[in-house]
């Protein structure tokens, strides 16, 4: 608890981290480039990003693209934040928001890709809507993302793939790619040898990383 008081005051003075009671929190949807970036660079958000792993490792491997990390906890958005200071990357921002915000930070067309990586899996029937790949969100994806935006899913859950992949064919979209076997497929060089913490865990584990690209428009 002491520790997380330090990181919610250490975020305070976080330029690379937009939360509630700072000025950009609430005027920042539909201008993240004008205003944050200052450059038209295509938008990348990481949902659900915790300690940020992706948002960063993609922001080092392409300093053409803008990156947003989203995730509700503010003292995992510290450390990406802290890292992202320190790195001193200009092209990354971390909101903290719930996924279900979206539309209240971004405008209609303003992201060019979403990534999803390792989501709560929500297995009981009555929490489906709080999936992150469930309709309700991807609604909201398909408002903000532009034409031919790509969402990508990484997970260990055989259960949330098979949902996801059931979802896509009953609404008449096609992946791009997929597989079962992330470590074990052609499509391995898709997630640039990024890992979350929750990744390198499963991998030890033996587990199989599923993986699926798709569009939405």
């Amino acid at each position: 608890m002491r520790q997380k008081r330090k990181r919610f005051e250490a975020n305070k003075s976080l330029d690379h981290l937009i939360e509630p009671e700072k000025p950009l929190y609430k005027n920042i949807k539909g201008k993240w480039n004008l205003v944050y970036f200052q450059n038209n660079h295509p938008i990348t958000l990481e949902i659900g990003c915790g300690h940020g792993a992706y948002t960063i490792g993609l922001a080092k491997l392409f300093p053409e693209r803008n990156f947003i990390g989203i995730d509700i906890k503010g003292d995992r958005l510290w450390k990406g934040a802290q890292e992202a200071k320190d790195y001193a990357l200009q092209n990354v921002a971390f909101l903290r928001a719930q996924a279900t915000q979206l539309l209240e930070f971004f405008e209609e067309n303003e992201v060019a890709e979403i990534w999803i990586t390792f989501p709560d899996p929500r297995p009981k029937t009555r929490d489906i809507k709080r999936r992150l790949t469930s309709m309700r969100f991807l609604k909201l994806y398909k408002t903000i993302l532009i034409q031919d935006g790509h969402v990508h899913l990484k997970t260990d859950s055989s259960l949330l793939f098979a949902y996801t992949l059931d979802l896509l064919q009953r609404q008449g979209i096609a992946p791009y790619n997929y597989t079962r076997d992330l470590y074990g497929s052609a499509l391995i060089s898709n997630h640039f040898g990024i890992q979350t913490t929750y990744e390198k865990r499963f991998i030890a584990e033996g587990m199989q990383i599923h993986y699926l690209c798709f569009g939405l428009k």
